[in-house]
């Protein structure tokens, strides 16, 4: 990709949305993909065009000279600064509309599978509120804006709140965030206002320096909150005013942990959590079943959409009573212990043991006697050998991350020849590439994309195939 010469172009007409939730223009013919600003077809723009290639080129956006009537107005002040929910500015009908035509083109174009006819896009019952998880950053480099960099006046730099995209060191505050319901927005504050007043340090993320390092919210459909809090140096003293006082503040959290991180990224996988008041865990609920929720566990972050994805996986999976049921990248086994009771037995598979011995857990307190669980890497695990010890599948389900599934894993499931596989993804990229690689013995039969996270391009898929005769 070559870089050019500065090229600014006025009056230029935004086409259509493109891959990845961005838009695209037409200029002299030539697609032209817009970065740096939200806007909408039919919006005017000022660009400066950064990179061309052959066919295609990229443009940074300058200014919206005038607004497309395909507008509403954002609902967040933040909006356009924060990186989240880049499409509020999109009616939700339209982004639906964008998103089915995403897994639609992605399928065919990717994928080059015969498809069937398949259903618009489950809608979100919420586009506001909807998150059961929010995680927010500790910076002592709080982003400015440009007015108040050229002001002559000294600001507040410690900020909680989220990261600007691109900028790994600078946090926005947030006043309020539309993404998780209360007491969400009121626990984040509260731990600003105790930081600051207490002058408790703030994160440097350049130099790895300081106490304070980010704050995990968890809440449940049933009321249930989970705070974890992650710190950089051991104060026993300050972790412990803090958290008695945030306790004694929302006694309605039901568990309350914490981390001591000090590695040069936040990820706290490999660490142990600190126990601190209340349970061990929040639960979640659908149909009457369980679902225990740890301070490291995965559970989908729309809880009333999960409900109706696993729903559909259900239906599209047609299950027999005899069927023995595999699912691969089970997770906590929210998946394998929603269909159990239709099953002879189900078998879940999953990298991080933890989760795994969470998946058990929710078994026992569900009195479900028929799953069974194993840790390890997928490729490793799932062999023929493991298959004369589980008995052989007759439908598989996978729900792999966003990368999809490793291409061996892809090549030992037309080795297994399950009846029926029913692969649920994020990634409709990755999905229909693995389909492209399972179109060697399998048919698609059924497409269903659910919408779990409106306002943004993201979109989960299930597809359904059968084994060809």
């Amino acid at each position: 990709m070559g870089r050019i010469k500065r090229k600014i172009l006025e009056n230029i007409e935004v086409v259509d949305f493109a891959a990845e939730g961005r838009c695209f223009a037409r200029i002299k013919g030539e697609v032209t993909f817009l970065n740096g600003a939200a806007v909408a077809p039919g919006d005017i723009v000022k660009i400066e065009v950064k990179r061309k290639r052959k066919g295609w080129a990229e443009a940074y956006i300058l200014q919206i000279q005038s607004k497309s009537t395909n507008r509403i107005e954002p609902f967040c002040t933040h909006f356009g600064t924060c990186g989240g929910c880049k499409w509020q500015h999109i009616p939700y009908e339209t982004q639906l509309s964008q998103k089915f035509t995403q897994v639609k083109d992605q399928l065919e174009r990717i994928g080059k599978i015969q498809l069937p006819e398949f259903p618009n896009i489950i809608a979100s019952p919420k586009t506001q509120f909807y998150r059961n998880k929010l995680e927010y950053t500790f910076s002592n480099s709080r982003w400015l804006t440009r007015e108040e960099i050229q002001a002559d006046e000294s600001f507040e730099r410690n900020a909680l709140g989220f990261h600007i995209p691109g900028k790994f060191d600078k946090v926005l505050p947030i006043n309020k965030c539309y993404l998780q319901a209360d007491p969400s927005n009121a626990i984040r504050d509260f731990l600003d206002n105790y930081a600051k007043k207490h002058q408790l340090k703030y994160y440097d993320h350049v130099i790895h320096a300081g106490f304070l390092r980010s704050v995990m919210i968890r809440t449940t459909s049933t009321g249930q909150v989970m705070v974890v809090v992650q710190f950089a140096e051991d104060l026993k003293q300050e972790i412990h005013d803090l958290l008695s006082g945030l306790k004694s503040t929302f006694p309605q959290i039901t568990s309350l942990f914490y981390f001591l991180n000090f590695k040069r990224n936040d990820s706290f996988a490999d660490l142990n959590p600190i126990y601190f008041a209340g349970k061990y865990y929040i639960e979640e609920e659908m149909e009457g079943l369980k679902f225990r929720i740890g301070p490291k566990s995965f559970y989908q972050t729309n809880s009333e959409q999960a409900y109706e994805l696993y729903k559909v996986v259900r239906r599209l999976a047609e299950i027999k009573s005899d069927d023995i049921v595999y699912d691969l990248y089970t997770g906590t086994g929210t998946i394998a212990n929603f269909i159990a009771r239709n099953a002879q037995k189900v078998v879940g598979i999953e990298y991080v043991e933890e989760a795994i011995e969470n998946a058990k857990i929710n078994s026992q307190i569900n009195n479900i006697s028929n799953t069974s669980f194993y840790a390890g890497d997928m490729k490793d695990i799932l062999n023929k050998e493991f298959v004369e010890v589980n008995g052989q599948p007759d439908l598989i389900i996978t729900d792999p991350p966003r990368a999809g599934m490793d291409k061996p894993v892809t090549e030992l499931l037309l080795e297994i020849s399950p009846k029926r596989i029913v692969y649920v993804s994020c990634n409709a990229a990755t999905q229909a590439r693995d389909l492209n690689i399972l179109d060697a013995k399998y048919q698609v039969v059924a497409v269903q994309p659910v919408d779990m996270f409106p306002h943004t391009h993201h979109v989960e898929n299930i597809v359904s195939l059968i084994l060809r005769d």
